[in-house]
C-alpha cells in the first residue's frame, strides 16, 4: 500500500476507524499498534475532527507566533548535561553522572560480538569551544553507538572525541536559558541518522525512507508534502529566514522537493537580517523557521561552538524585546546528535509509514558498506531542546518522550492542520511546556551574555578545524 492510498484510507476519521476495529485500511504495524494503544490517528486526519481546518483551535490563544530554531549535531549530555549540577533549588535533570566531582560516564573503545569491551574512555569537559572532526552520526555510526540500546559504541563509531562535553564555561547563554525555562529531559531526534532524514521528520513526518546526508534527497518526494506546504494551502503566514551560508540563502526546506520547486516556497525564504528587523516591528509571521550559517554559527564540527551561541543569544534577545513577545514561542532544538555520546538508549517509536530505508547506493553515506540493520520504529539520541515563551512553565522539566514530529504535532494543534504522517498524527504536541493560567515571563529574565569570541573562531582555523574550503551545495554544508 503506497502513502498515498495510506492517506486516503485513513483520512481525517481514522482514529474512529480504529476505534470501531476496522483496521483493514492500515499496514500491519499500525494495526498492532492500534490494538494496544487503543487509538491511533492517521496521516490526513486533524486534532480536532469536528472543527474547519487552517484555524485556530481552542487552547492556545495565547500563542501567535511560533519560532523554531533548529541547530546541528549535539547530543543532550553533550550541550546540557551538566545542568543538574549547576541549577539550584529545581528538579534533578537527567544527565551526566557526577560523583566526588567528577563525571563517571565512560564509554569503551571497543566492544566484540560476545560482549568482550576495551579500555574506556570516561567524558571530557572539551578543553576548548573548538570541535574536532573526529565524530559521526551517520546511519551506520548511529546504530553502532546505540548498539541495541546500550549505547556502548561511540568511541568505537567515532573517537573518544565522542565523549566531549561543553559546560557553562562555554555556553553561558544556553545554560541559563535551561536554568530559568523549561527543558525537554526525553525530547529525541527523529531517527539515528544524519541531518537529512531528521530535518526531513520536522518538515514532512517522515524521512521517505532516506538514511544519509546527500544530494540524494533532492530525488525523493514526500508524498504528503510539507508542513510549510499546509500552511500556504491555508493562508497561515510564514517565513524562512536564513543566515546565508557562502553568500547564498541555503534554507534546510531546500531539502524537500516540494519546497525547493515551489516559488511560493522559495519566495519566502528571507535573511536573517530580516528576522531581527520584523521582531523588532512586532511584524513576525504565524510561523517563523530559523537556519543559522551552515559553516560558522549551525554548531556542527568542526566550528566553534561560541559562534552558534551568540546566534541563539541574539535570536533569544530578539524573541523576548519584541512587542508581540506575550503572544510568542520559541522552540529552540538541535537535529540529532551529531556522534557526541548520550546515556539514554532511543526508545521505540511509532513508525510513520511503512517506508523502509532506501538501499540504492547513491542514497546511503558508504556506498561500499551495507546499511546497518534498522528503521524508522526507533528514535534518534536525545537532543536539547528549549521552550522560551511567556507562557512556559517555570522550572519545568518535561519527561515526556517527543521527538520532531511534536514540534509539527504543536503546529497542527494550534490551527488543526492535518498530519503528514502517523508520527506527527500520535507525536505528544508539547503542550505540557505551558501554563496559560498566568504568564510566568510576562517580564524576560535577564540572562548571561555570550562568549565575546575575541579570537574565537580564528583559534580554531589555527588548530586546523575549519570547513573544507568551497563545498559545494547544500549537501556539503549540512552534516
Amino acid at each position: 500500500m503506497t502513502r498515498r492510498r495510506l492517506l486516503v484510507g485513513a483520512g481525517a476519521g481514522a482514529a474512529t476507524v480504529v476505534a470501531t476495529g476496522a483496521y483493514r485500511g492500515l499496514p500491519a504495524w499500525a494495526r498492532t499498534f492500534a490494538r494496544t494503544a487503543g487509538t491511533l490517528r492517521g496521516p490526513g486526519s486533524t486534532p480536532f475532527p469536528h472543527l474547519p481546518v487552517g484555524h485556530p483551535t481552542p487552547g492556545l490563544e495565547r500563542i501567535e507566533h511560533i519560532v523554531v530554531l533548529m541547530m546541528e549535531n549535539h547530543s543532550f549530555d553533550n550541550l546540557l548535561g551538566m545542568v543538574p549540577h549547576q541549577v539550584r533549588g529545581r528538579k534533578r535533570v537527567d544527565g551526566l553522572t557526577v560523583a566526588g566531582g567528577r563525571v563517571q560516564n565512560t564509554n569503551p573503545t571497543s566492544v566484540t560480538p560476545n560482549g568482550v569491551q576495551g579500555p574506556s574512555v570516561g567524558a571530557t569537559l572539551a578543553a576548548s569551544p573548538c570541535q574536532g572532526p573526529g565524530v559521526s552520526q551517520d546511519w551506520n555510526a548511529s546504530h553502532l553507538a546505540w548498539n541495541a540500546g546500550a549505547n556502548n559504541g561511540f568511541v568505537q563509531a567515532s573517537s573518544p572525541q565522542a565523549m566531549w562535553f561543553w559546560d557553562e564555561t562555554t555556553l553561558p547563554t544556553t545554560y541559563s536559558l535551561a536554568r530559568h525555562y523549561p527543558l525537554g529531559e526525553r525530547y529525541f531526534s527523529s531517527v539515528l541518522a544524519q541531518t537529512y532524514p531528521n530535518r526531513r521528520f520536522l518538515f514532512c513526518g517522515t524521512a521517505s525512507g532516506l538514511t544519509a546526508t546527500n544530494s540524494y534527497t533532492f530525488a525523493v518526494s514526500a508524498a504528503n508534502g510539507t508542513i510549510f506546504n499546509q500552511l500556504l494551502e491555508h493562508g497561515i503566514s510564514w517565513r524562512n529566514y536564513v543566515e546565508p551560508t557562502s553568500g547564498a540563502l541555503t534554507g534546510s526546506p531546500l531539502i524537500v522537493p516540494e519546497f525547493s520547486r515551489s516559488t511560493a516556497c522559495t519566495s519566502r525564504m528571507v535573511p536573517m537580517s530580516q528576522f531581527f528587523s520584523d521582531a523588532a516591528a512586532g511584524k513576525l509571521p504565524a510561523f517563523s523557521f530559523l537556519d543559522p550559517n551552515y559553516q560558522v554559527s549551525s554548531q556542527e564540527n568542526p566550528q566553534d561552538i561560541q559562534a552558534g551561541e551568540r546566534l541563539i543569544a541574539q535570536v533569544v534577545r530578539a524573541v523576548t524585546h519584541s512587542p508581540r513577545w506575550h503572544r510568542t514561542a520559541l522552540f529552540l532544538t538541535w537535529d540529532e546528535g551529531g556522534g557526541y555520546y548520550d546515556h539514554v538508549p532511543p526508545p521505540r517509536a511509532l513508525a510513520p509509514d511503512s517506508i523502509q530505508p532506501l538501499t540504492d547506493p547513491q542514497a546511503l553515506t558508504h556506498p561500499d558498506q551495507p546499511l546497518a540493520p534498522g528503521g524508522y520504529d526507533r528514535y534518534g539520541f536525545r537532543v536539547p531542546l528549549i521552550v522560551v515563551s511567556p507562557w512556559a512553565r517555570a522550572n519545568y522539566v518535561s519527561r515526556v518522550v517527543q521527538d520532531h514530529t511534536s514540534i509539527l504535532a504543536f503546529i497542527e494543534r494550534k490551527w488543526n492542520l492535518p498530519a503528514l504522517s502517523f508520527r506527527d498524527a500520535n507525536a505528544h504536541p508539547m503542550t505540557d511546556y505551558f501554563d496559560f493560567r498566568k504568564p510566568a515571563f510576562a517580564h524576560p529574565p535577564r540572562l548571561s551574555a555570550p562568549p565575546q569570541m575575541q579570537a574565537g573562531l580564528e583559534l580554531c582555523k589555527q588548530a586546523g578545524l575549519q570547513p573544507p574550503a568551497g563545498t559545494p551545495g547544500l549537501a556539503g554544508v549540512f552534516g
